[in-house]
């Protein structure tokens, strides 16, 4: 490989707040744990970002900064040759982050009361993106088919038909699952959103992040009543580990749309002006750094089929849910035998291994964890191995 993903990266001290979290939760941890809880990486940046940045800030004046025309025509570009998909530049709005986008969303279009469907168990800004905003979450459960996790239609399209219900959200690839819905699928989404009127808040936020042999549909671009409606919140922070820039690209096609987001951006944040290192970031991330892509990508799978294996030969009443999409393992310890609360409790405390709950992600998650794989191989292996063998007493 060209590319360092075997270096672990020393973040103790340095404002982690998933190494923050477990320094919280156990301050006393022993020194090999990693955190493999919250969606950033442990692999070092690309290095044409760190280097990029450096010759970047040798003339730079840091002040208010605008998007430039490189940085519109490099996001167009990876949107055109990773996704298919042709995005305007007066189509795109700069913002802080997918969350903020999310609450933004809500505010704009919906009113106080309002349902907005969530597919569960689901990411957990999700829920309070809806109930702080005063609006009602309206779940709908995804069913577990085979070991595969699918869509309930007939139970999204029965719970938006009322008129109160005027938004859905779709995570694609679904997180915490793993799953990259195919085209059928999203097609029949589509008809549903187009059938009950529903505005679609599309976190593709993963998309790049894609496992071998599987394709990421774009939903905008299933019909054009379908683009006519959604929200599409990109980033290059999963992608190329920076969040910490809070940088995202939010495409919304429907000018009327597009100009009351805009405004709620203004009231709420003050506008939409970003961070001027995120905006190069960003560019020089998809100009040059497709190839560290393909190589994480990679070194992700390889890592899952790791967990996967381990589990299977080791302890296997836990199954590891097909990943499809994201560097994020779903595993089901329910034969296991314990609680959430008890699980957390062995995690933590006996296996010294830093996951995230499967509760933060609704009720449909207790009993699960996620388990990040976006680290070297050995962290993994030294986690997974601490991890079964408290189980196994």
């Amino acid at each position: 490989m060209k590319y360092d993903f075997t270096t672990l990266p020393d973040r103790r001290g340095k404002g982690s707040e998933k190494w923050n979290a477990m320094l919280r939760a156990k301050p006393d941890v022993c020194p090999e744990a990693v955190p493999l809880s919250i969606a950033d990486m442990e692999f070092k940046n690309p290095p044409e970002i760190t280097e990029g940045l450096r010759e970047f800030l040798k003339d730079s004046v840091l002040g208010y900064t605008s998007p430039t025309e490189a940085y519109y025509q490099a996001v167009i570009s990876w949107m055109k040759r990773r996704k298919h998909w042709t995005v305007c530049r007066e189509e795109m709005t700069c913002s802080p982050g997918v969350i903020p986008t999310l609450y933004a969303g809500v505010r704009a279009f919906t009113r106080p009361g309002d349902g907005v469907l969530l597919m569960t168990p689901a990411y957990p800004p999700f829920y309070g993106a809806v109930r702080e905003n005063g609006r009602e979450v309206i779940a709908s459960t995804l069913k577990e088919v085979n070991g595969r996790y699918e869509m309930d239609f007939e139970d999204i399209e029965e719970k938006t038909r009322p008129e109160h219900v005027r938004m859905l959200f779709l995570c694609s690839p679904h997180n915490p699952t793993g799953r990259a819905w195919r085209r059928e699928e999203l097609t029949k989404l589509a008809e549903i959103c187009r059938k009950n009127d529903l505005i679609v808040m599309a976190d593709e936020i993963h998309s790049d992040l894609m496992m071998p042999g599987v394709e990421h549909v774009v939903f905008a671009t299933l019909s054009e009543d379908a683009n006519r409606r959604t929200i599409t919140c990109t980033a290059p922070s999963k992608t190329f580990n920076l969040a910490g820039m809070q940088t995202s690209n939010i495409v919304i096609a429907d000018p009327e749309m597009r100009k009351q987001f805009r405004r709620e951006l203004e009231v709420s944040m003050g506008g939409h002006l970003l961070n001027i290192l995120g905006y190069e970031a960003c560019r020089i991330a998809y100009e040059e750094c497709e190839e560290w892509l393909g190589e994480l990508i990679q070194v992700i799978w390889e890592n899952y089929l790791y967990v996967k294996n381990s589990f299977e030969t080791r302890m296997p009443e836990v199954k590891v849910m097909p990943l499809e999409g994201t560097y994020l393992a779903w595993l089901d310890f329910r034969a296991a035998g314990l609680s959430a609360e008890e699980m957390e409790k062995l995690h933590v405390e006996k296996a010294e291994v830093f996951l995230d709950e499967g509760y933060i992600f609704g009720e449909e998650g207790r009993g699960f964890e996620r388990l990040n794989l976006a680290c070297p191989r050995f962290v993994l292996e030294q986690s997974v191995d601490r991890l079964i063998r408290a189980y196994r007493g």
